[in-house]
């Protein structure tokens, strides 16, 4: 009889084949203390050359399968293996006569707790790239090999604990079919590489790998979060069908490219990507992105040892704007604190980091630091239309606070280069409560909001959405928070303030129409899911999702309510 288990859609598609259960060698090491510090410390060193040999090798296979951006894993996966506060942390405690193994492993895991600890859930993924490289180091110094997936010559689905980006990287698209998993998330290295790659994947799952056996027939439904265990006949029948429907659908979304984000009645909306690095804007560009809505330029500052310099910064946001054409670019200012700890910049532990010292509250504590990026953003501002936008705005005070300083930092720059950023547009992040309910005088002070619904929802339920336990209080499509949207767009528009979404909210189907229906002006999202929400939001009529927002929002009391009434009235599965 058939068993189904639920998990997160990482990359849309479906695929019917046998499990391949992907068993890793067993990595477990006896503690043990050393004599010879030396000899130990070169046990490290080798078993990191011949992960980072391996690695090179890797990535020449995979050249003729992936694109440049997403081969730089690989150099990410080799600079972590370089990284020289890594090995110092290690040859420490080597010289403490902890053994290689235990040295290695608790390192790394450190490493990968900070990471995982983050609230962003695009960085908390990165612990899973910290822990894919002392998987490969700590297999070298044991002596054992790890699963070669290059091999599999048959279809297959592979399940496993969790798949890494490197794991990803060998897959052959002829055989694998789909990618079922324990762990992850859709920010994952390995779930953006899949969606590059097309293989569907479902991931979260909790308890897959316990769940199957090889050779059991498995359906992977990448577009609803469904696993399928030994499938019926029907059911097979069922999915193959609606395989075929969606490659269909997508050979139409693909003539979207170039077409404009416009209604069915002819209301032009922007759909933007959301970028981590410059070098993102190359697929953004690829998905007919109207622009850029958030480039989270923390990222600038989470891949280097020390902090990003003035011209470093520069070259970067110089990179994405001549990358995308023309296009706007919006760029998140420094977004980090206690959760998104830098090394080279010591911040006070909290009790609770997420409400705590963060983000735009840091950059005006230390202006020295926001002066830098500012100055960088202003310089750049000749190579393409660029906004910039302030996170964690809780307060009139903070927005003004934030603007002066970078009117000072274009002024002086200014004195040599008249001009220069005068065509910059400045925003702000709604995130915070208190700003959403004072989006009416926020809006006066703004060129454009973007509404941060990950944050926004988390801080409004009370809800942490990296706790399990209380994910069933995330909930985007709740009346309550659909009422507290319209509230800003509503103000934004009041005061002549465009106001555009850069939470996973303005990528779902089902908010869609709600969201146009509000007047949403900007839709900013994974580049992989622009096309499909472009060929859907030509298919929704203003007027018409005008009304299902107000009945949403006067008629409905749970989320349960609103989900059943989108479907139902757009026929939206």
């Amino acid at each position: 009889m058939a068993k189904e288990i639920k998990g997160i859609a990482a990359s849309e598609g479906i695929g019917i084949a046998p499990a391949y259960r992907l068993v890793e060698p067993d990595l477990s090491y006896q503690k043990r203390r050393v004599t010879n510090s030396l000899t130990e410390y070169k046990r490290v060193m080798q078993a990191f050359d011949e992960s980072i040999d391996e690695l090179q090798k890797l990535k020449k296979r995979a050249q003729t399968r992936l694109s440049t951006d997403e081969l730089a894993i690989f150099d990410a996966h080799i600079t972590i293996l370089s990284d020289p506060e890594l090995l110092k942390q290690v040859k420490q405690l080597i010289e403490q006569q902890v053994c290689a193994e235990e040295a290695v492993d608790r390192v790394t895991g450190r490493f990968a707790r900070t990471l995982s600890q983050v609230a962003d859930p695009y960085i908390q993924e990165r612990a899973g790239d910290v822990r894919d490289v002392a998987k490969r180091a700590m297999a070298h110094l044991l002596g054992k090999k790890l699963p070669d997936i290059a091999a599999i010559d048959r279809p297959v689905i592979l399940v496993a604990h969790e798949v890494t980006p490197s794991d990803t990287s060998q897959m052959d698209v002829r055989y694998i079919k789909g990618i079922v998993t324990d762990l992850g998330g859709r920010t994952s290295h390995a779930a953006i590489m899949a969606r590059t790659l097309r293989i569907p994947a479902v991931v979260g799952t909790d308890h897959i790998t316990n769940s199957t056996q090889d050779g059991q027939l498995i359906v992977a439904d990448g577009l609803h979060g469904n696993v399928i265990i030994e499938p019926s006949q029907e059911e097979v029948t069922a999915f193959t069908t609606k395989a075929k429907q969606l490659e269909q659908a997508r050979q139409e979304w693909s003539k979207k490219v170039n077409a404009p984000s416009i209604s069915k009645d002819g209301q032009r909306f922007e759909i933007c990507a959301n970028i981590g690095n410059p070098s993102d804007v190359t697929d953004a560009v690829r998905q007919g992105a109207d622009g850029v809505g958030l480039f989270r330029s923390e990222f600038l500052y989470m891949g280097s040892d020390h902090m990003p310099t003035e011209d470093e910064q520069y070259r970067a946001y110089r990179q994405a704007l001549v990358g995308m054409q023309g296009k706007p670019v919006v760029v998140r200012t420094l977004d980090i604190g206690g959760d998104k700890p830098l090394p080279y910049l010591p911040l006070p532990r909290e009790m609770n980091p997420f409400l705590g010292y963060r983000a735009i509250r840091i950059c005006l504590k230390h202006p020295e630091i926001f002066r830098v990026q500012l100055r960088a953003l202003i310089r750049a501002s000749e190579y393409g239309p660029l906004s910039i936008m302030f996170p964690m705005i809780g307060t009139v005070a903070e927005l003004r606070a934030a603007k002066k300083i970078f009117n000072d930092c274009k002024a002086e720059l200014q004195k040599e280069r008249p001009g220069l950023g005068d065509g910059i547009k400045l925003g702000m992040m709604i995130e915070v409560p208190l700003a959403a309910i004072n989006a009416d005088q926020l809006a006066k002070e703004v060129d454009f909001f973007s509404i941060g619904t990950n944050d926004l929802i988390q801080y409004n339920f009370a809800a942490d959405r990296g706790n399990d336990e209380v994910s069933y209080l995330y909930q985007p499509l709740n009346p309550a928070f659909l009422s507290l949207i319209k509230h800003v767009i509503d103000a934004g528009h009041r005061h002549h303030t465009k106001v555009a979404m850069c939470g996973e909210m303005a990528g779902d189907k089902l908010a869609l129409p709600l969201l146009m229906g509000m007047g949403l002006d900007e839709y900013s999202m994974s580049a992989s899911s622009i096309l499909r929400t472009r060929s859907l939001m030509g298919k929704l009529d203003t007027s018409k999702c005008a009304q299902l927002a107000a009945t949403a929002i006067n008629d409905c009391v749970t989320v349960e309510e609103v989900q059943d009434l989108v479907r139902d009235k757009l026929k939206i599965k």
